[in-house]
């Protein structure tokens, strides 16, 4: 049985200043998506689709999924700006991707059953990881997915403001999630909703969404048929997004889904400028140096 993971990377790293995906971290040459795969396979994953964009496929695959080939399935998926349902066309001028949506729209032939989706430019820590394949396991509901979330306060970057899903929940189920630009005033954060509502205060606890889900077949079947929907309203608009939270937060107001939510209580890195690497590094060493991972994560390259 596949246990399948699939890992977005088909971003184009604009804050960052590169392809943050192929920018080392460990002792060894190791990039982020490294620790992800070995957290994964630790947990009990046993395949990983890469959803990237096709024009780095060769330097993707020979500085970063080679060395994995060997260890775990892996899979390759290509988020492309024109690979959209039959009958639609984007305009020549598009340059974006579609957004987080479209990248499991994009996968859609290569998962079967349910499946776990990250970030490739996150560290979430193998505590994500066990929790993701718990659910992936053993869930037997279509209609029930999973979302891990951090504090607020553990996914911030000290170089600048960031964008993270606000949650509101109730009784251990997700209600909503508004996708936000965060901004870090030390003991508090302004959040500022990307749908134009009024800007608040949240304090340091509050949980927010990274990219961390489990989805079913049947989930995998909404994003891909409500796909063309959004492009109905948006296909001429160079800057939308189809977003993972929008799609979970109208389905579940539809009454059509629910989703668990749980909290992670380790710190989330991230690399959204560049200079957020060093905290990432440092914390990678310490986390070899407390032995929770190898200095060398792989042996076979």
């Amino acid at each position: 049985m596949d246990y399948t993971l699939v890992i977005m990377a088909a971003g184009l790293s604009s804050r960052y200043g590169g392809l943050k995906q192929m920018d080392a971290i460990g002792p060894n040459g190791e990039f982020i998506t490294y620790y992800s795969v070995y957290d994964a396979i630790s947990a009990g994953f046993n395949k990983i689709v890469f959803v990237i964009r096709k024009n780095f496929y060769n330097d993707f695959r020979k500085t970063i999924g080679k060395r994995l080939e060997g260890i775990v399935e892996v899979d390759y998926v290509f988020q492309e700006v024109c690979d959209l349902p039959l009958g639609y066309k984007c305009s020549k001028e598009r340059v974006k991707p579609w957004g987080t949506g479209a990248a499991i729209y994009s996968a859609r032939n290569a998962i079967k059953g349910n499946f776990a989706v990250i970030n490739a430019d996150d560290f979430y820590g193998a505590q994500a990881y066990e929790e993701l394949f718990d659910y992936v396991k053993n869930n037997i509901d279509e209609d029930r997915g999973l979302a891990l979330c951090y504090e607020v306060g553990n996914t911030l970057s000290k170089n600048g403001s960031v964008k993270r899903g606000i949650v509101k929940s109730a009784d251990g189920f997700l209600k909503e999630i508004k996708e936000s630009k965060i901004e870090n005033f030390g003991n508090y954060v302004m959040v500022k909703p990307l749908d134009g509502s009024s800007s608040f205060k949240t304090g340091l606890d509050t949980l927010v969404t990274v990219n961390l889900f489990v989805f079913t077949s049947k989930m995998k079947d909404i994003f891909v048929n409500n796909f063309k929907v959004f492009l109905d309203n948006n296909i001429d608009k160079l800057d939308s997004e189809y977003l993972i939270t929008d799609v979970i937060t109208d389905e579940i107001k539809k009454g059509n889904i629910s989703f668990l939510i749980k909290g992670i209580s380790n710190k989330w890195y991230g690399v959204t400028y560049r200079d957020d690497k060093d905290d990432l590094v440092l914390a990678i060493n310490q986390y070899i140096e407390d032995g929770i991972y190898p200095k060398k994560l792989f042996n076979n390259g």
